[in-house]
């Protein structure tokens, strides 16, 4: 279980990702929103700052795919470091298909009317301080609950421990 609750922080951004992954599916489950709620939604995006979680989307994709390919081809080595230059400029900007496919999806969950309404609490004092703040309040928070994890699981560990002495068992 900890080992689990180590990866949660890494799960979240891996999800973020994982829309460059599955772009179809992207793009296929939300219905077509308006130009003015993909607009409003592309504003809160960029308020956010959005684009940073994927950011380095693709020359890390690159990287990896680099790594599997050399893995199972050690003769080209060489040749696969000097190519993944290439291929990551070629395919450098395409990071945005993923800022594009999170508007999407926000205009379809949100009308237009509330997205809207969003970008002026996004821009309010009380929206920028939450801007701010969050980053820290959710791994604070990430932190407490991997703490809490840790010693709960102690404490189911006890209750197994005492369940199974009830039946002669020592663990």
């Amino acid at each position: 279980m900890k080992s689990l609750l180590k990866f949660l922080p890494a799960a979240t951004l891996a999800v973020g990702l994982a829309l460059s992954a599955v772009p179809a599916m992207a793009q296929s489950t939300p219905p077509k929103a308006s130009p003015a709620a993909i607009a409003a939604a592309k504003e809160i995006l960029t308020i956010k700052n959005a684009a940073a979680m994927y950011a380095g989307a693709v020359p890390g994709l690159v990287e990896k795919t680099k790594i599997a390919l050399t893995q199972q081809n050690l003769n080209y080595q060489k040749d696969l470091n000097e190519v993944a230059p290439i291929v990551a400029q070629q395919l450098a900007g395409r990071q945005n298909e993923i800022g594009d496919g999170m508007a999407q999806i926000y205009a379809s969950e949100f009308t237009e009317q509330e997205l809207k309404d969003l970008v002026t609490f996004y821009k309010s004092p009380l929206g920028q301080k939450l801007i701010s703040a969050e980053p820290r309040a959710i791994g604070l928070s990430m932190a407490f609950m991997n703490s809490w994890a840790q010693n709960f699981s102690e404490t189911v560990m006890g209750n197994f421990r005492a369940e199974m002495r009830k039946r002669g068992k020592e663990i």
